[in-house]
């Protein structure tokens, strides 16, 4: 997965975002480089935004005022795909974070993607898979609230119990066996890097999650299944290797 962005931009859809979310989502992305720019877009006087100005306070966040020019429109995401095009035209910024659970934002994902640049997606389980696809790395919100902190039961007012936006186990398991037959990935004794692989599944499920299926490393999960996985560490270099193949 990538992980050395030198210049992050963060776009927030406040109208189709979750507020409690917003710190969760900052601290998530700057683990993948520095965030330059963090904005927020939405009609400030609109009686359902009230709650957020301390909010974007805390987390120096700047807030984008849109005005809605006709009752019932939504002209907030208009506003984000103008400014997501300015700084494109910069040419300064090699990934983009687009926070929102809308297809409507597919095609500026599509869009900032074809220039190179990397593109995360942050949205709750009902995000179109078309959004989901679009980005690189799509962050389901559900998977960055600690739950150690919430009393049993309690599910926040967007949020819903279902995993139904998450990924199966079992698709996850064909992937790594895609991986793991493919000769790019092998080494001559048909060994695949763990992080190679990992990666590999990254862009063929952007929403791909191992806090969702509760592993906190792709190791962890090839360990728990010793009857399909043999794995082993390689500390010959100066960073150890975690690698796997296919039981026979």
């Amino acid at each position: 997965m990538e992980t050395n962005f030198t210049k992050i931009a963060v776009l927030i859809d406040a109208d189709n975002a979750q507020l409690t979310k917003l710190k969760a989502i900052l601290d998530e992305i700057s683990k993948y480089g520095r965030i330059i720019v963090k904005k927020a877009y939405g009609d400030w006087k609109n009686p359902l935004l009230k709650n957020w100005e301390d909010e974007l306070k805390q987390l120096a966040i700047k807030p984008e005022q849109q005005f809605a020019y006709t009752k019932g429109k939504n002209a907030t995401d208009i506003a984000l795909v103008i400014d997501a095009m300015d700084l494109l035209y910069t040419n300064i910024y090699d990934a983009f974070v687009i926070v929102c659970s809308d297809a409507d934002y597919t095609p500026l994902a599509i869009r900032l993607r074809e220039t190179g640049a990397y593109i995360f997606g942050i949205g709750e389980d009902k995000t179109p898979a078309a959004f989901r696809n679009s980005c690189d790395n799509f962050i389901l919100t559900r998977n960055l609230t600690d739950f150690k902190d919430k009393p049993e039961g309690i599910v926040d007012d967007h949020e819903t119990k279902e995993d139904s936006g998450s990924p199966d186990i079992s698709e996850i398991h064909k992937l790594l066996n895609t991986a793991s037959e493919t000769s790019q990935y092998q080494d001559d004794d048909g060994w695949v890097n763990a992080a190679t692989a990992g990666n590999y599944i990254k862009r063929a499920r952007p929403d791909f999650e191992l806090k969702a299926l509760g592993f906190s490393k792709l190791s962890d999960l090839l360990s728990r299944y010793p009857e399909l996985y043999e794995t082993k560490k390689d500390t010959s270099g100066k960073v150890p290797i975690f690698l796997y193949k296919l039981k026979k």
